[in-house]
C-alpha cells in the first residue's frame, strides 16, 4: 500500500474518531448507544494497528510482525484504560468496571486484528497486480 493513501486514511479515520467522540460527549451518546463504546474502541484499534504498520512497516507478512503489531496495539489499548481510570477516579468519580476494561481491551484488539487483516490484504493484492 502506497504510504500516502494509508496517510490519508489514518488522518481520516481519527477526524472521524474525534468527531464522533466529541458530539457522543456533547449529547450523552455514550449512555444512550449502549455498545457506541464498543464500536469507538474498534475504530481506536484500527487506528492505532494501521499507526503502527505506517510508522515500523513490517518488512514480510509473518506471524512475528502480526503479534508484535497486536502487542503494540494492546499496550496502546492498555495505556488508554489507565487514562480512562484515572479521569475516571479523579475528575467523573465513577466507580471502576472491570468488565469494561477487559472490553475496551478486547475491542481495541479486534480494531487492530482487522487493520492486520487489511493492510496484509492490501498489500498481497498490490503485490498479485505488480507480478
Amino acid at each position: 500500500m502506497d504510504s500516502k493513501k494509508l496517510v490519508k486514511r489514518l488522518i481520516y479515520l481519527i477526524l472521524f474518531i474525534l468527531i464522533v467522540n466529541f458530539f457522543a460527549n456533547e449529547f450523552s451518546w455514550y449512555y444512550l448507544v449502549w455498545n457506541l463504546d464498543m464500536i469507538m474502541h474498534f475504530q481506536g484499534g484500527i487506528w492505532a494497528g494501521l499507526a503502527i504498520i505506517y510508522l515500523f512497516p513490517p518488512k514480510a507478512y509473518s506471524i512475528d510482525s502480526v503479534l508484535k503489531i497486536l502487542l503494540a496495539v494492546f499496550f496502546i489499548g492498555v495505556g488508554w484504560e489507565v487514562f480512562e481510570i484515572l479521569v475516571n477516579e479523579t475528575i467523573a468519580r465513577n466507580p471502576f468496571n472491570s468488565l469494561d476494561t477487559m472490553s475496551d481491551i478486547f475491542f481495541d484488539l479486534s480494531g487492530g486484528a482487522t487493520a492486520v487483516l487489511y493492510f496484509f490484504k492490501r498489500i498481497m493484492h498490490d503485490s498479485e497486480i505488480a507480478v
